[in-house]
């Protein structure tokens, strides 16, 4: 038989909502807290709409009971599904092993925290019968306080602009709907290091922005660190511009040509006026300074080095421990490749 997206291909049609379903992918790292309220919620959101759905939650191993209320949950509702991995991968591995597990004609990916309100998904689907193939939710950002964590946002956005290659869905996180070609395409990127707002980006496609004004947390706290923040700041910049490699070369090429000039004229100054200029601390200092930029080019290359090694390495995405609910699982989640389908 067909998978949905072959048969897509074959009839040039769009998928017809009514007559498929949607899937609902929640990455969970120590949520037990949030589980009641938001599946509460989420089953009459999506009963509202009156699509067939399923509810896909992956525990990131979370090390409260968050599997355990997830299993109870299911026992009680088998539209309700779970995937456990071996230990903590990271959020965006999480979705990444959503997407390939989910089997609906458009899959919506969302936090556990409530932060995104599930009565919002009614809204994405209608955009999404209208032709969009991802609708994703834009953060109104107008009541705000506007601290240091949103002027950091802000120009993070500013510079990946500037040097990356795509460019990303401004003030859009992970509350999002893709239709079933977008959730292929990204199931085929082959690197592991993922930064997803970045992939959703260069897969392209037809984007519609929902505005919605974020909720508080319904329980526990953000494990988004500015730490954590900052290497996801870099990992996102390594990933998708080559321009800070090319800074230090433009860099070396303009050091360069100011060594020589200054060169040619320590040494006319020398033969025509004959004084002799030790410059002990003009040589200190540019030692001190070509020394410190040698430092950050290594680093920078290291950087990309280093991506390149994680990605020769082709360990797997994941490694799926347990599951409740799901007719397949990939349990061990390989990056795609040359002698990977």
């Amino acid at each position: 038989m067909d998978t949905l997206s072959d048969t897509l291909r074959a009839s040039g049609a769009a998928a017809g909502p009514e007559k498929s379903g949607l899937s609902v992918v929640v990455p969970a790292f120590n949520e037990a807290d949030n589980l009641d309220p938001l599946i509460a919620r989420l089953v009459a959101a999506l009963e509202r709409i009156g699509l067939p759905f399923e509810i896909l939650l992956v525990d990131d191993c979370s090390a409260d009971d968050t599997w355990l209320r997830l299993a109870e949950l299911n026992r009680g509702d088998p539209r309700i599904k779970g995937l456990r991995f071996s230990r903590n991968f990271g959020k965006e591995i999480a979705l990444a092993a959503g997407l390939r597990h989910a089997t609906g004609a458009a899959v919506v990916l969302m936090d556990a925290d409530l932060q995104h309100p599930p009565e919002l998904i009614g809204t994405f689907v209608e955009e999404w019968r209208k032709g969009a193939q991802i609708v994703y939710g834009q953060r109104d950002r107008t009541g705000e306080h506007p601290g240091l964590r949103r002027w950091l946002t802000r120009r993070f956005y500013r510079l990946f602009e500037a040097v990356g290659e795509v460019k990303l869905m401004r003030d859009g996180g992970d509350f999002a709907l893709f239709d079933r070609r977008v959730v292929d395409a990204l199931n085929a990127l082959p690197e592991r290091g993922r930064f997803g707002k970045g992939l959703y980006a260069w897969v392209g496609f037809r984007r519609v922005a929902v505005p919605f004004v974020p909720d508080r947390r319904h329980a526990g706290h953000t494990r988004w660190s500015f730490w954590r923040l900052w290497m996801l700041a870099l990992d996102a910049v390594t990933a998708f511009s080559v321009l800070p490699l090319r800074i230090w070369s433009y860099l070396g090429v303009l050091v360069s040509l100011v060594s020589l000039a200054y060169g040619a004229f320590i040494t006319l100054r020398t033969l025509i006026e004959g004084i002799d200029v030790p410059g002990y601390a003009s040589l200190m200092v540019a030692v001190a300074f070509f020394g410190g930029v040698q430092l950050i080019t290594l680093g920078v290359l290291g950087e990309y080095l280093g991506r390149v090694f994680t990605e020769v390495k082709r360990r797997p995405l994941y490694i799926v421990d347990t599951s409740v609910g799901l007719d397949e699982v990939v349990e061990i989640g390989l990056a795609r490749g040359p002698d990977r389908p």
